[in-house]
């Protein structure tokens, strides 16, 4: 299984859209929005901002792994 680096974030707030290249190493807890400035957060449940607003979850969920742990 190959697994997707590149995950398209869309902020809660305002919409804005940003394509990022996410981590293979840790995980990624914030994220600053360059729509509107909010500081984005994990939504309660989900290990990281790829697995709550991307459009690809983070890699050790790809795989299957535990995330963060």
């Amino acid at each position: 299984m190959e697994i997707e680096l590149h995950s398209t974030l869309t902020c809660p707030h305002c919409g804005h859209q940003a394509d990022e290249i996410m981590p293979t190493d840790a995980c990624q807890f914030f994220y600053d929005c360059v729509g509107c400035g909010e500081l984005l957060r994990p939504k309660t449940g989900d290990c990281c901002v790829f697995c709550s607003y991307g459009s690809v979850p983070c890699p050790p969920i790809q795989q299957q792994k535990s995330c963060c742990g």
